[in-house]
């Protein structure tokens, strides 16, 4: 259990990073308001994406599940 923690807040700090240095990069970027819009919409997906499959994915693996 102590290992999944460890890949979690390894796996949050990597994405925060990310997310701060996309957020932080995108408006030097010359875009019309729709296409950044579009491009920050796609960013939080893909974040989403990856906390659901290295996140949350594992934590519900480790659960052990009761027998009926």
């Amino acid at each position: 259990m102590i290992e999944i923690l460890i890949h979690l807040v390894v796996v949050l700090l990597i994405l925060g990073v990310v997310w701060w240095a996309v957020t932080s990069l995108l408006p030097l970027v010359p875009l019309p308001p729709p296409v950044a819009q579009i491009v920050n919409v796609l960013l939080i997906l893909i974040l989403a994406l990856v906390v659901i499959f290295y996140i949350l994915v594992p934590l519900l693996h480790s659960v052990p599940l009761k027998s009926l």
